[in-house]
C-alpha cells in the first residue's frame, strides 16, 4: 500500500526505529489515510519509554500521567504543529467512568490497542522494507469498509471505563457519515446517564465537533435516540410536544423538531451560528401560553431563549465571546422585514445585533424559515432586506461619526465632563440618525443650545 505521509512526519518515526523500538502510525491518522481524508494530528505508537522518546527528542515534553510524549515541529506549510508519540500502556481500575486508576507500560502492540475505543480509531499502519503494512488486531478494516463505528471488545465495558467514548462514537459517525454499530448502540442507550461523569468542558469539545461536521443535524438527532440529550441539553428536549399550530403560520412541528429541522437547514458552517440556531425558539416551551382566541403564543420567547442559551453556554463554559454571539443571535431573531422599513431603523438593527453579527443572523433566519416549513430559503422581502443591510453595512452610522463631539458640546455651553455631554450627543446622534443630511457641523452647533433650553 503507498500512502502519503509528509517528510517530517515519516523522519520521526525512523528515528524511533532506528533506535531499535518498535514503532507504529495509529488511531485516528490512520483511519483517515484509509478514507483518504485531511489528516490534523499524527499520532505514533512505541514499546519505548517516556524517558526514551525524550532522549532521542530533546525538545520534546512530557506532562502527563499516559505515556504520551509531544513533538515540536513545523509543517511544510510553515505552521506549528505537535506530533504526539504514546507507550504501549494497558489500563485498570475505572473507578470514575472517565480516567483509569492505574496506567502501566505494555510491551506489545496487542495489549494497548485492546483498551483502545473503536475499531476503526484501532488500526495500525508499519513501514517495512519501503512499503506500508496494515496492523489489523480487532476488525478495524472490515468496520472501516462496512462504514461502522463498532467498540473493540465489550462495548459496555468501554463505556463504563469512559463515559467520553459514548459521545466520541456519535461525532465520528457525524464527521465521517458512519452508523454506530447495533450492540455499540445498544451499550450506549444502557449506558447513557453515565454522561453526568462527563465534565461540561469535553461535553462541549465534542458538541463544537458534532456541529462543526458535515452532519449536524444527524449528529444531534443521534444524540437524542441515544438519550444523551436529555442529558446534556435538557433546555432543548422540553420542546417536544409544545405545539406551535396557529390558522395561518406555517408551523406544523413541535418547538423541538422545529429547532433541530432549522440547525439541518441553516446556511452557515460556523458551529457557534449552528449552536444558536438549534437554540433560536428554547425559550418558547418557558413562554407558551393561550391568546384570547385560545390558540397558542410564545410572548417574548426570544429575550427569555436568549437568557436561557446564555446560561446553557456558561455551564458549557464556552468563551464570553461565544456566549455573547449566542445571546445576540437568539436575542434578535425576531427582527421585522418589512420593505417599507426606513434606512435608520436598518442601521438601528445592525448596531444592535453587531457587523460582525449580521450574516450569521441571516443564515439563523434562513434555517428558522425552512426548518419552519417554508418552501423557499429566502422570501423577496428577505432578500430586499439583505440588499439594504449592505447598503449600510460600510461603515454604519455611528456617534463617532457626528460632526461634532463632547468637546465642542462642553466649549458651546460652558460645562465640564458629564452625563448632559453624553445625553446631548445621544439626542443629536438620534436626530441625525434619521436624516443623515443633518450631519453637518453648523446645523449640529446651532442645535446643541436648543437642547439645552
Amino acid at each position: 500500500m503507498k500512502y502519503t505521509i509528509p517528510e517530517d512526519i515519516i523522519n520521526i518515526y525512523k528515528e524511533v526505529e532506528n533506535k531499535g523500538f518498535e514503532v507504529y502510525f495509529i488511531g485516528g491518522c490512520v483511519r483517515d489515510l484509509l478514507l483518504d481524508l485531511k489528516i490534523k494530528d499524527w499520532d505514533l505508537t512505541t514499546n519505548a519509554t517516556p524517558e526514551q522518546i525524550q532522549e532521542i527528542f530533546p525538545d520534546s515534553f512530557y506532562d502527563n500521567s499516559f505515556g504520551t510524549v509531544g513533538i515540536p515541529i513545523e509543517n511544510a506549510a510553515g505552521e506549528k504543529q505537535i506530533v504526539e508519540i504514546t507507550t504501549f500502556r494497558t489500563e485498570d481500575g475505572y473507578d470514575n467512568f472517565r480516567h483509569p486508576t492505574t496506567v502501566a507500560w505494555g510491551k506489545t502492540l496487542e495489549e494497548d490497542v485492546k483498551r483502545r475505543d473503536f475499531t476503526i480509531n484501532s488500526l495500525a499502519l508499519k513501514i517495512e522494507n519501503g512499503d506500508f503494512k496494515l496492523i489489523d488486531l480487532v476488525g478495524g478494516e472490515k468496520d472501516l469498509k462496512a462504514k461502522l463505528i463498532r467498540a473493540v471488545g465489550d462495548p459496555n465495558e468501554r463505556f463504563q471505563e469512559d463515559a467520553l467514548r459514548m459521545l466520541r462514537a456519535v461525532r465520528f459517525a457525524a464527521q465521517i457519515a458512519f452508523n454506530i454499530e447495533e450492540n455499540t448502540w445498544k451499550a450506549i442507550q444502557s449506558n447513557y446517564k453515565l454522561i453526568e461523569h462527563v465534565s461540561n468542558e469535553r461535553i462541549r469539545d465534542e458538541l463544537i465537533k458534532i456541529l462543526s461536521s458535515d452532519f449536524p443535524y444527524e449528529g444531534i438527532i443521534m444524540l437524542d435516540n441515544l438519550k444523551i440529550l436529555d442529558m446534556i441539553l435538557p433546555e432543548l428536549t422540553k420542546g417536544k410536544g409544545v405545539s406551535q399550530e396557529r390558522p395561518g403560520r406555517h408551523h406544523k412541528d413541535d418547538v423541538y423538531t422545529h429547532n433541530v429541522l432549522s440547525l439541518k437547514f441553516c446556511t452557515s458552517s460556523d458551529p457557534i451560528v449552528r449552536f444558536a440556531t438549534l437554540l433560536h425558539d428554547v425559550g418558547k416551551p418557558e413562554v407558551a401560553s393561550n391568546d384570547e382566541t385560545g390558540f397558542v403564543i410564545f410572548y417574548n420567547h426570544e429575550v427569555v431563549g436568549a437568557r436561557i442559551a446564555k446560561d446553557i453556554a456558561e455551564r458549557l463554559h464556552f468563551s464570553k465571546k461565544q456566549r455573547d454571539k449566542i445571546y445576540t443571535l437568539i436575542r434578535w431573531h425576531m427582527f421585522t422585514i418589512d420593505e417599507h422599513i426606513t434606512d435608520s431603523a436598518i442601521r438601528r438593527f445592525i448596531r444592535r445585533v453587531g457587523v460582525d453579527n449580521v450574516n450569521d443572523m441571516m443564515d439563523l433566519r434562513i434555517g428558522d424559515r425552512l426548518g419552519g416549513g417554508t418552501q423557499f430559503a429566502e422570501s423577496w422581502r428577505l432578500r430586499k432586506f439583505k440588499e439594504r443591510l449592505l447598503e449600510q453595512l460600510n461603515p454604519p452610522f455611528s456617534i463617532n461619526d457626528l460632526a461634532i463631539d463632547g468637546n465642542d458640546i462642553m466649549k458651546e455651553l460652558g460645562i465640564p465632563p458629564g452625563r448632559e455631554v453624553g445625553d446631548i450627543l445621544q439626542t443629536l446622534f438620534e436626530e441625525v440618525d434619521e436624516d443623515l443630511s443633518k450631519n453637518n457641523r453648523e446645523y449640529l452647533l446651532e442645535r446643541i443650545a436648543e437642547i439645552k433650553k
